[in-house]
């Protein structure tokens, strides 16, 4: 009687989930990437970290707060693209390392100065700003992701590896009645979905975990009237990053049900 009701509860516990932590308290987790998972945009950067702002309320450190893994390496770093990841931030992981997460593409094909473009200037310039990043997209950062995604099977080749995309930016006609175009605001809101594209399909030939974050920030846009992003703000480095709830709400549960 005593083992059919263990064998319940333990049953019970994992449908609920309640079994995850136990399961990922054998972890070895090592975060690498930009700035969306450094945690720009949500405040509470440790000192430790410098002008790579990672944040205690980014989402590598909410969930190994919560799963306590066996050890947690946290790593990203704002600003970084798929070369300085590959060289500043590989050496964190090894043979031992079980799981990792990892956000890399915006900035090699110039994210922040396409946004600043589209915020400065007339709307062709920014069409055309967008349209050149897309240009890239699509033709050298492909390659620029397999030599990454090779790099970290080379230096942990038992870790599952979860690529998290990035949010959609805007809800179109929404919220906002002053600021881009709509024309604009669709401009960008249509590279964000190539590039995650182009991330997921080179993510899934190099067989790691592919987990977009558009989903969970649907209605959470900017000009949505409760945007888990910012838009364009003081400090200008927090533009267009996710706030501590995007980080807690959004791509925190992106990357949990990957794992």
């Amino acid at each position: 009687m005593g083992t059919t009701l263990a064998t319940l509860v333990l049953g019970v516990a994992t449908v609920l989930g309640l079994a995850h932590p136990a399961a990922a308290a054998g972890h070895h987790y090592v975060a690498l990437g930009d700035s969306y998972s450094s945690g720009v945009g949500a405040g509470s950067y440790t000192s430790e970290s410098g002008d790579c702002k990672r944040s205690t309320a980014a989402y590598p450190q909410l969930w190994s707060n919560a799963n306590a893994p066996a050890s947690f390496k946290f790593v990203a770093c704002s600003g970084a693209t798929t070369t300085s990841v590959a060289s500043t931030q590989l050496g964190a992981l090894s043979s031992t390392t079980t799981l990792v997460s990892v956000t890399a593409g915006g900035n090699d094909i110039g994210f922040a100065d396409v946004m600043q473009t589209c915020v400065l200037q007339s709307e062709a310039t920014c069409v055309s700003a967008v349209n050149n990043a897309v240009s890239q997209m699509r033709n050298s950062l492909p390659g620029r992701l397999d030599s990454l995604y090779s790099a970290i099977r080379s230096r942990a080749p038992q870790a599952r590896v979860v690529v998290l995309g990035y949010p959609r930016f805007y809800k179109l006609s929404g919220s906002c009645v002053v600021g881009l175009s709509e024309t604009e605001r669709s401009a960008i809101n249509s590279a964000g979905d190539t590039l995650n594209g182009v991330i997921a399909k080179r993510a899934a030939d190099a067989g790691f975990a592919w987990s977009g974050v558009v989903d969970e920030f649907t209605g959470h846009e900017i000009c949505s009237g409760d945007a888990w992003l910012h838009s364009v703000t003081i400090p200008i480095g927090n533009s267009y990053h996710p706030k501590a709830v995007g980080q807690s709400s959004g791509y925190l549960p992106a990357f949990r049900s990957a794992v």
